[in-house]
């Protein structure tokens, strides 16, 4: 008797909304952790410097291709793209006017980044619309970078095909500033780097923006399968 007077007890009809409450917050903040990590990850992506500190290379499967760089077969506007795989050379990325001619790799690692540039495999793929976001160390592959200049010319290579940039413009920014590397509606090309200075910031960025002005895709039987 004396249980159920308790059981009946104002307090504890009082209390239980507030019991189930706190249950069902830990439950969504448990179930919240795995969309939060995942988000942190996306977020970072195109930063280097937090691949080189976080990025995990166990398992990575690097493949060094050949990539196709005096192609003078027949070409066309329009033509199909090959998606490489995670760790894949895939291109290079070449501007005469500053002596670059770089490999590019598919995806962010501390591993790659030793092998060349990266390109963050959330951006868009050379051939298709949107953003294609190029990065890489500024005391190795894109120590040059920053002798770019408006109306410089820069090139990326692939085995299906050659594009051709226009530098717009430079621009500078900080390490978590995704301004310059979010998606976009126009079809451009963003490098980027570290800024050189000795008594600068280490998430101080500088980069370029550069329009795409030519497509060529190979269609003739130079091509290697």
């Amino acid at each position: 008797m004396k249980d159920k007077k308790n059981r009946n007890h104002p307090a504890v009809h009082y209390a239980t909304p507030f019991i189930l409450l706190a249950l069902c917050t830990g439950i969504a903040a448990a179930a919240m952790v795995r969309p939060a990590d995942k988000l942190k990850v996306y977020t970072n992506i195109a930063f280097m410097d937090d691949q080189k500190i976080t990025g995990d290379d166990t398992g990575l499967v690097i493949r060094d291709n050949e990539i196709i760089s005096d192609y003078s077969g027949e070409t066309s506007e329009t033509g199909e793209v090959i998606r490489p795989q995670f760790g894949e050379l895939f291109a290079t990325v070449y501007s005469p006017s500053i002596g670059l001619d770089v490999p590019v790799y598919w995806g962010n690692s501390a591993e790659l980044f030793e092998r060349g540039a990266c390109q963050s495999s959330g951006s868009a793929l050379p051939g298709t619309s949107g953003n294609a976001v190029i990065s890489a160390h500024v005391d190795t592959f894109f120590a040059d970078l920053s002798k770019l200049k408006p109306g410089d010319m820069v090139k990326l290579r692939t085995n299906y095909g050659e594009f051709e940039y226009e530098v717009r413009t430079a621009v500078e920014f900080k390490s978590n500033n995704n301004k310059y590397v979010n998606p976009s509606e126009e079809d451009i090309l963003t490098l980027y780097t570290c800024k050189k200075d000795v008594l600068g910031s280490a998430d101080d960025r500088i980069g370029f923006i550069c329009d795409l002005k030519t497509s060529r895709f190979y269609t003739g039987n130079e091509v290697e399968g």
